[in-house]
């Protein structure tokens, strides 16, 4: 019996042994790219019926190239990586991973929402150059003092998963919580959020603007100047979802002309950013290199939920979590 063959693209930090494991378990032959070019990628997989996709782009071409293929398996909530288009017409399931970090990215917003509330990259560079709290207590560069959370509005773009646990976990720190989501399902609207209608009347609203939304057609570059323009004056932008929503130099601008108090960016348009990147050296945008997921347990789970996903497909017909489904 010919046995199936599966493939993981890129890995980036993850180690894929024990999705790997899961996998030939299963009785499946894998292979580790551990690569997204496509040439590659087509070398490796030419055979594969199964695709677990880091950040490697799938588009039209390299399927053309992948004959056997039949499930894409993204290591990732989001799968703006995968043209799910081409995907469908040939019949292809495409999966992601829903849960595997939820708790994770809705930490790491709520930390990175308070770090800019209080200040603290500024309090700790006032430490480390001998000053100390009068030091602090001095507003600088055009930055006001550190404001009460209680008596701010923490507004969501977006209301997944990711977003409802960011809510329930700032509603007992900040004094509001809102959110926009023409999309969300009413029974899942979490009890005390309040509802807007529209993105520019949450940001006119809000002290500290989150966002949770998949990167799509619709979403690109959707904060932009004039989203940005409408946020109070000395409020905060936090980006743990895509790059590519936020136009960047609309919110260098924003920075700059104090529009905006400052940023927390997770994710960026290019990743890594290039090294002459202004979002880079700005000192009042604070990054993190695309790590919001990581912990011990969802650096697991990174791997195995797409294994499970390849497994489930390949024993039943259909995989856990499909995000396209071929048969629908």
């Amino acid at each position: 019996m010919h046995q199936p063959v599966a493939v993981f693209t890129d890995t980036e930090d993850l180690d894929p042994e024990p999705g790997a494991r899961l996998l030939a378990d299963a009785g499946f032959a894998v292979r580790v790219a551990g690569s997204r070019d496509p040439d590659v990628l087509a070398a490796t997989a030419e055979d594969a019926v199964a695709l677990i996709v880091g950040y490697a782009r799938v588009d039209d071409a390299l399927l053309d190239r992948l004959p056997r293929l039949r499930i894409l398996a993204t290591m990732s909530a989001g799968h703006d990586m995968i043209d799910t288009a081409a995907a469908r017409r040939r019949g292809l399931w495409v999966t992601n991973l829903p849960d595997a970090a939820t708790e994770d990215v809705a930490v790491h917003a709520l930390a990175s929402a308070l770090s800019l509330v209080r200040h603290l990259p500024r309090a700790d560079a006032v430490v480390r150059t001998g000053g100390w709290n009068a030091d602090f207590a001095v507003p600088a560069d055009g930055v006001p003092l550190p404001r009460r959370a209680s008596e701010l509005t923490l507004g969501l773009v977006g209301l997944g998963r990711i977003a409802r646990k960011l809510a329930t976990l700032a509603a007992p720190v900040f004094g509001r919580v809102a959110a926009c989501d023409p999309h969300a399902d009413p029974a899942l609207w979490p009890e005390g959020v309040e509802r807007y209608e529209s993105l520019d009347a949450l940001a006119a609203a809000t002290d500290v603007l989150s966002l949770h939304l998949p990167l799509t057609a619709s979403t690109h570059g959707l904060v932009d100047a004039k989203v940005l323009d409408r946020m109070r004056p000395g409020s905060f932008l936090v980006n743990v979802a895509r790059g590519e929503l936020v136009d960047p130099d609309a919110l260098v601008d924003a920075v700059d002309t104090g529009r905006l108090a400052g940023a927390a960016l997770d994710v960026f348009p290019v990743e890594p950013p290039p090294a002459d990147d202004p979002l880079r050296h700005h000192p009042r945008i604070r990054l993190s290199p695309h790590s919001a997921y990581l912990t011990d347990a969802s650096r697991r789970a990174y791997v195995c939920k797409p294994a499970e996903n390849v497994i489930a497909w390949h024993r039943t017909g259909r995989p856990l979590t499909p995000a396209v489904d071929p048969t629908a």
